[in-house]
């Protein structure tokens, strides 16, 4: 059975899941298309998302495609519990709350591979990674990675010849991360930031660590506030980038002494440390845009503050040996997702029907696939770009004859 914090909550999840699903129209368009042949009869599947509407409504797909679906959250704080309560009178099973703690957090994901899934629908890659450490990696097809960060684990796995099944890593396709990556991170990182604190951004310097697609994504939306963004990178190209971008482009420490918020966007381990603590101005605030809670080195921030405190609903305060306060927003975990919506459910509709292709491909390609990290093939990648612009009534120019030709010659 499923378990959930409170199934009278379902009613309003329910209306969530229904405005997201109403807005997700390239997924909806698949699934109607797909419906009646039931392509994944037969097929458990096994997920760890951030689990929210938009998550519910890819869920709820795979079920209407013929799967039979578990679901657990990717993240100790980002489920919603009336979602929950409402998806677990519409799926298989449900596992997941709000507020879960580190072992009720791997008790669900236990939960959701003891239901036996052929394919893994993941998110930071803890639900594989589990599955290879109980030893029942052999019974999965394949998993489908959604984060940059789970893509890194994969392919760590696959170089140390550990990885014990095919994996599609969705992060990688276009019609994820040029859109998911860049514009969903970029509006939900500040919706985040903006409903945790309910400060002004024009004029504030914000620094963000990080000029990947999601450091873009979150660079462009804050200077489109009217903040003065500051990147701090470690690759020299990135680095150059930002700067041709317009931004300003410097060393963290540097960065710490000016900066009034804080956006981690890496995926690495300490990005902000004691060091950078101690030298961060009154009232800054610090934020995580990355899947995991290690970007900022919150046990460091702690072990320094002579006390703390929450002041506001997913705000903690500091209080540094001089007086200075320092504010972590959402525990230091994605605050997209602890402190808002996460991303704007039109970018999720391209993303979770990148999802619903992959799980498809493993399936059809079953016994084909070596134990590798693949990319969703460009043809499949396109058709949900393609089907975009036709739902939303964009035209699309083609190549002539003619044009194809002096492409490809040489001549």
């Amino acid at each position: 059975m499923s378990i959930v914090r409170d199934v009278g909550l379902a009613p309003a999840g329910r209306r969530k899941i229904e405005w997201a699903m109403n807005r997700m129209r390239v997924l909806s368009s698949l699934v109607s298309e797909m419906e009646s042949e039931k392509p994944l009869a037969g097929i458990s599947v096994g997920i760890s998302l951030h689990l929210e509407a938009k998550t519910a409504a890819l869920a709820i797909s795979l079920e209407r495609l013929g799967a039979r679906v578990s679901i657990t959250s990717s993240n100790p704080l980002s489920a919603q519990d009336d979602v929950a309560a409402a998806l677990s009178q519409m799926i298989y099973r449900v596992y997941a709350w709000r507020g879960e703690t580190d072992s009720e957090y791997e008790e669900n994901h236990r939960r959701v591979l003891a239901d036996g899934p052929h394919i893994i629908v993941d998110d930071g890659a803890d639900l594989s990674v589990m599955a290879h450490s109980m030893g029942i990696a052999g019974r999965v097809f394949g998993a489908t990675e959604e984060t940059t960060t789970g893509v890194l684990r994969f392919r760590a796995m696959e170089r140390d010849r550990a990885l014990g099944f095919p994996v599609i890593a969705v992060n990688d396709a276009k019609s994820k991360h040029l859109y998911d990556n860049r514009f969903g991170s970029g509006q939900s990182v500040v919706d985040g930031v903006l409903r945790a604190t309910n400060v002004q951004i024009g004029g504030k310097r914000v620094v963000v660590l990080g000029y990947g697609w999601v450091g873009k994504g979150v660079a462009e939306r804050f200077r489109g506030l009217g903040a003065r963004v500051i990147v701090v990178e470690v690759d020299p190209f990135k680095a150059l980038e930002a700067y041709m971008d317009g931004y300003e482009v410097m060393g963290s420490m540097d960065a710490a002494k000016l900066g009034d918020i804080f956006v981690t966007c890496t995926g690495n381990i300490k990005v902000l440390t004691d060091q950078h603590f101690r030298v961060m101005k009154d009232g800054a605030l610090l934020a995580n845009a990355g899947h995991f809670d290690v970007e900022v080195d919150v046990k460091a921030l702690r072990s320094m503050a002579t006390s703390e405190d929450e002041v506001r609903p997913n705000v903690r305060e500091f209080v540094m040996p001089d007086g200075r306060r320092l504010y972590l927003l959402g525990e230091g975990r994605l605050v997209n997702l602890v402190a808002a919506d996460g991303h704007p459910i039109e970018v999720m509709d391209l993303s979770f029907a990148t999802q619903l292709l992959s799980v498809l491909y493993l399936v059809r390609n079953r016994g084909r696939l070596e134990r590798h990290v693949y990319t969703l093939p460009d043809e499949l990648d396109e058709e949900i770009a393609r089907r975009k612009l036709r739902i939303e009534g964009v035209g699309l120019d083609s190549l002539t004859e003619e044009q194809k030709r002096y492409l490809e010659s040489w001549r």
